[in-house]
């Protein structure tokens, strides 16, 4: 299990276990958080294709899917 600060999310950089379409690295290019702190919506967007998508940022977490920084 990978740790993350919701608040250090931004910018952050994450590599695919599982590359689709050989993205394999990603960077975390939006988050917007609500009135309590929490995170409602994260961008992460792939290095080599720069191809966007929403995602929820508890899938980060998952180290079985996702690594932290480019390996």
């Amino acid at each position: 299990m990978n740790n993350i600060t919701p608040r250090k999310l931004l910018n952050s950089k994450w590599t695919s276990v599982k590359p689709v379409k050989k993205e394999k690295h990603f960077l975390v290019t939006e988050v917007e958080f609500d009135e309590e702190g929490e995170v409602i919506h994260c961008l992460i967007e792939a290095v080599i294709s720069n191809r966007s998508e929403a995602i929820d940022w508890k899938e980060l977490r998952d180290a079985s899917n996702w690594q932290q920084g480019w390996k």
